[in-house]
């Protein structure tokens, strides 16, 4: 039975990073709490496998058209180990109920910042689209023939890219981003996407696909770093983790033809609202625990 609850819940969850590009892994341990009966540190241990593996499989496809950022997945990599180990080590020191209740308080301003941007993307001119990340809608790279983005420093040719010396500004961006995502992994067990997506166009100014590719990388690292942090005295549910991770593969799968028949401000604010009723499930009952 819990097979099946794990099956079905991946295969939504997978659905929805699938369709929305990044952003659907912070539902994990809510569901993992909640539905399938997990404790909090269980969960996001358990987040941490479903999360890094699903990222690995889609960083793949990127690889091979020549999207992923190296230098900066690296770079952001590198900085977000040594922060996801102090999360892991503040995880185990936190009250399961605060735990959540601080994770209840983050969907939110993830929600707020979707539903934000979703709103200004509706209203934005046509040279100032913006495109949609599954985190919110973020500015689309410039048009062919404009001015080459400053931050990225880079020529983009088929997805491809000839990388040149970031700023001083460029390179304290990075390590602000990859030390407050890495955190992130290690305590709450979320990949991080809704972060490092919008950092990277908005921030480094890199090209929307090249951006997905290289968030996966980032966050296929960042979870590795977190679970090695973890081995010895976390618990590993395979009878759950395994079920679920296949469907969330799958389903990641599938939500990319979704994405191609829904409008991506639709899906955006769809999330949006499921995010918000899940912060506010989670804190309300995270609440009632420091209470009771």
């Amino acid at each position: 039975m819990i097979a099946a609850t794990a099956i079905g819940l991946g295969l939504l969850i997978g659905l929805s990073l699938g369709a929305l590009g990044g952003g659907g892994s912070i539902l994990a341990v809510p569901v993992l709490v909640y539905v399938i009966g997990q404790d909090a540190r269980t969960a996001t241990t358990s987040s941490l496998f479903i999360v890094g593996i699903a990222a690995v499989t889609g960083a793949l496809g990127h690889v091979r058209s020549g999207r992923v950022r190296w230098g900066v997945g690296l770079a952001f990599g590198i900085v977000g180990v040594a922060a996801s180990l102090a999360g892991t080590a503040a995880n185990r020191l936190v009250d399961a109920d605060v735990l959540l209740l601080v994770f209840a308080g983050v969907i939110l301003l993830a929600a707020a910042g979707m539903l934000a941007q979703s709103r200004s993307s509706t209203n934005s001119p046509p040279e100032r689209r913006l495109v949609h990340s599954g985190v919110g809608a973020v500015e689309a790279a410039p048009r062919a023939g404009a001015e080459a983005e400053p931050e990225a420093a880079s020529s983009v040719t088929g997805g491809r890219h000839t990388g040149r010396r970031w700023t001083g500004a460029q390179a304290g961006k990075i390590v602000a981003t990859g030390l407050l995502v890495g955190f992130m992994t290690g305590f709450f067990g979320v990949g991080g996407g809704f972060v490092v997506v919008p950092a990277l166009v908005l921030a480094l100014r890199m090209p929307m696909q090249q951006a997905v590719a290289t968030s996966l990388m980032i966050i296929a690292l960042n979870s590795a770093s977190s679970l090695l942090a973890r081995t010895g005295s976390a618990d590993f549910d395979w009878s759950v983790i395994v079920p679920f991770t296949l469907a969330a593969v799958a389903g990641s799968l599938a939500g990319k033809k979704v994405a191609d028949r829904l409008s991506g401000t639709t899906l955006t604010q769809a999330f949006a609202v499921l995010l918000i009723a899940v912060a506010v499930y989670t804190g309300t009952d995270s609440i009632l625990g420091l209470a009771g």
